[in-house]
């Protein structure tokens, strides 16, 4: 079975004082970001992981560190490092980088980039959907990898949000409709033909067996009946 963890970075300076950062470099956890991402830290725990990629700004990897700090203290994933891949980076939003939230709302194209973000293209910046092809094209390479273990992607909100999109065939003008907050993790499994989700924007659960466990590869009826090496509660381990 094949996961991928998706984690968008903690709660940023930027997101602090309603900026869109975007790649203007310099943009950190806010205080209330490195506390999140010393939660993330428990919450992902000792799982076994095969490959670690970020964003490569600073808000994305010093979100991950304290859990690869634990990862290299403790000896868990010990030949796990870090890569840096610029498929997972921000969406290039132009000139509307550092501007406040307050002032885009004003803009005629923001009413597009809600409505349909597949015909947006960020003036001097990108188009959404060439982020999302790349944002995608990354999860595709990461697969790639052999061995065994779990995947993490650490990226942002928008990219995050394409992913998902993308994995449930869903259209690109509708990703506005998926909700992606600071130091949330999202959870894709790809061990089935289509992938499924399995866990999304979730800010409080710590990953355990109840949710990384394997499930059938064969179609949902009834919901299904949850991972197969799950404990059950109550039980003696």
């Amino acid at each position: 079975m094949t996961l991928v963890l998706l984690v968008r970075h903690a709660h940023s300076t930027a997101n602090a004082t309603g900026i869109l950062s975007g790649r203007i470099e310099g943009i950190h956890l806010s205080d209330r970001g490195k506390i999140q991402a010393r939660g993330l830290n428990k919450r992902l725990g000792p799982i076994s992981v095969k490959v670690l990629r970020t964003s490569p700004l600073e808000r994305c990897e010093e979100t991950i560190a304290p859990w690869l700090n634990r990862n290299a203290r403790d000896g868990v994933n010990p030949r796990l490092k870090l890569r840096y891949d610029e498929g997972l980076v921000e969406a290039d939003y132009g000139t509307w980088s550092g501007r406040s939230l307050r002032s885009l709302r004003k803009e005629a194209l923001w009413k597009k980039v809600q409505s349909s973000p597949s015909k947006v293209i960020f003036p001097g910046g990108e188009a959404l959907l060439s982020m999302q092809k790349r944002a995608v094209k990354s999860v595709e390479d990461a697969l790639k990898v052999p061995g065994k273990g779990n995947i993490i992607l650490v990226s942002h909100g928008d990219v995050i949000k394409s992913i998902v999109a993308a994995s449930l065939s869903m259209d690109l003008d509708s990703f506005q409709r998926i909700v992606i907050d600071p130091a949330s993790i999202s959870i894709l499994d790809f061990s089935s033909e289509s992938p499924r989700v399995l866990l999304l924007n979730d800010s409080r659960s710590t990953l355990d067996s109840s949710i990384l466990g394997k499930r059938g590869k064969g179609p949902l009826v009834g919901g299904g009946s949850g991972a197969k090496n799950a404990v059950k509660k109550g039980s003696k381990s």
